[in-house]
């Protein structure tokens, strides 16, 4: 074979050589761009997943929040509507227990009582009862009569000082180091707790149930 021919032989097999190379190379090449677009199809495809759970994560949380203010709201408002009916009916009470003491055929009876059960609590002999101004009035003329009808045996001495409340009495030790408040007012104050919860089981068991629904239901 002369030697042009062996040159050209060589060329065509450098030339095959080099179609082969590029193929593999450019077979390599689809391959890796198709791994990459596989691989990044993935990472966009979890990120996706990761963005839509993290909204949803961040959905549920607005959600409870929300409902939580609501809860919270709804809350406060039937606290404060359970407060303001409170105190109304505790200020009626109050308002008819002045009207009743008025009513002296009905009232006198319980000052004596409310005078006894306060001298019975001081272990003296010797005692002070404060009344405010229309008992003072009332029974003024009449009072030694009055409390030893009461509380016999004991000697209460009737304060000219008027007490400034709507009903009852006030006993006092001679030196006025123990009082017993039983006036009205005195009364209300250590029954306050007592009085509210019964009118709260009176005017709120349906509150009470709307509350249950909301937070064990």
């Amino acid at each position: 074979m002369s030697t042009e021919a062996n040159v050209e032989a060589l060329e065509a097999a450098l030339l095959t050589r080099a179609e082969r190379l590029a193929e593999e190379y450019l077979s390599r090449a689809r391959q890796s761009r198709e791994r990459i677009i596989e691989e990044t199809n993935e990472r966009l495809r979890l990120r996706e997943e990761r963005e839509i759970l993290a909204a949803k994560a961040m959905a549920e949380r607005v959600y409870r929040r929300r409902v939580q203010a609501s809860e919270l709201k709804l809350q406060g408002k039937l606290d404060r509507l359970r407060w303001e009916l409170v105190q109304a009916v505790v200020q009626a009470l109050r308002h008819q227990l002045a009207a009743f003491a008025a009513e002296k055929p009905q009232y006198l009876p319980v000052l004596q009582r409310l005078l006894a059960a306060g001298a019975n609590a001081i272990e003296q002999e010797e005692l002070i009862a404060e009344l405010n101004q229309q008992d003072l009035e009332c029974l003024e003329g009449t009072w030694e009569a009055f409390a030893a009808e009461a509380v016999p045996g004991k000697h209460i001495r009737l304060s000219p000082e008027p007490l400034s409340c709507s009903g009852g009495v006030q006993v006092v030790s001679k030196d006025h180091r123990i009082r017993v408040d039983n006036t009205f007012e005195g009364r209300l104050d250590r029954l306050a707790e007592e009085l509210h919860q019964a009118i709260i089981e009176r005017l709120f068991a349906q509150a009470v149930a709307v509350e249950r629904v909301l937070h064990h239901g």
